[in-house]
Order: structure tokens, then C-alpha cells, then sequence
């Protein structure tokens, strides 16, 4: 029998039939200055951005993005956008506009107190020469892989102060 979940508290063993076909797609983080967040996940994580959604209704812009390696992304902005609602690992940066140039503006990064969402992740093929590249980028640490007990992980911040962690492969 082919493995299917863990136990743990709460855990259902059973997948309902009615959630056939779900896909978690996107985790969705607001960001103060658009550009200096598109430039860092697409510069630094080598993420493209798949779709742009404005909202003058609600003054807002949605930015999707993803690591599209070995993808055939659609061209035809139609196709581009089924594919994103069928991915998964697709971040999603909201950005209300205005807040790039109001000087008090951030959001809780989710780890100051109270604590709330903690962190992105991405795993990478060598966790050294992806630490080596965040420094190559001047990306801020919040922890090495040498500080403190666990060696195998680090954590670096985006612009906004989002924690992201790095593992390597495996």
C-alpha cells in the first residue's frame, strides 16, 4: 500500500471525494514597494512573473510568480492564466497602491509578536552556494546555516522582512 499521510492530532485519514482535484496553488503577501519586491524574487529566486492583475476598484495590483524551470509557460494571456490557477508554488504579491511612498508603511512579517504566519520556502540543489549567492546579492540573513543547532537551513529576509527559509535538496 503506497504511502498516503501521517498521523498527528486532528489529522482525517480519509480524503473526501468532494475534494478531488483540489490543488493548494498560492500563498498571498503584501509588499510596499512592488518593484523592489519583483526585482528581488525574480533577480534572487530566478521567479518570472506569470501574470499582473490591476484592480482600480480597490487600488490594488496582484503579481503572480513562480520558478517556471522545464515549463512550457503559455503565451496567450488567456492559456498563461488557466495555467497559473492549475500550478502550485505560485506567490502572490498584493500590492495596495500608495504604499511605496508613505515612509511609515510595512506589514507584520508574521514572526514579531504576535507571532502569525512564519515563512516561504524554497528548496535548493546546495544550500553553501545558495547562501553564498544571498550574499553575492546583499540579501539580509536571520540565520546562517552555522548559527545555532540547525545546520541544514537558513533564513533570509525580502524586502518587506518576510522571512524566506532555504533547504537543500533532500
Amino acid at each position: 500500500m503506497a504511502f498516503n499521510t501521517e498521523q498527528g492530532p486532528g489529522v482525517n485519514e480519509h480524503v473526501p471525494s468532494e475534494t478531488q482535484g483540489f490543488v493548494f496553488n498560492h500563498t498571498m503577501i503584501r509588499v510596499v514597494d512592488p518593484q523592489a519586491s519583483l526585482d528581488f524574487y525574480t533577480r534572487v529566486f530566478g521567479m518570472r512573473l506569470l501574470r499582473q492583475k490591476e484592480n482600480p476598484n480597490g487600488e490594488f495590483t496582484l503579481y503572480f510568480l513562480a520558478t517556471t524551470e522545464g515549463d512550457d509557460v503559455p503565451e496567450d494571456e488567456s492559456e498563461r492564466a488557466k495555467y497559473v490557477g492549475r500550478r502550485e508554488g505560485v506567490l502572490e504579491l498584493t500590492h495596495n497602491w500608495g504604499t511605496e511612498n508613505d515612509p511609515n508603511a510595512s506589514y507584520h512579517d508574521g514572526n514579531a509578536e504576535p507571532q502569525g504566519f512564519g515563512h516561504i520556502c524554497f528548496t535548493v540543489p546546495d544550500l553553501q552556494a545558495a547562501c553564498d549567492w544571498m550574499d553575492q546579492n546583499d540579501v539580509t540573513f536571520k540565520k546562517r546555516p552555522e548559527d545555532g543547532r540547525m545546520s541544514n537551513i537558513a533564513f533570509v529576509k525580502d524586502p518587506d522582512g518576510y522571512w524566506i527559509e532555504l533547504v537543500e535538496h533532500g
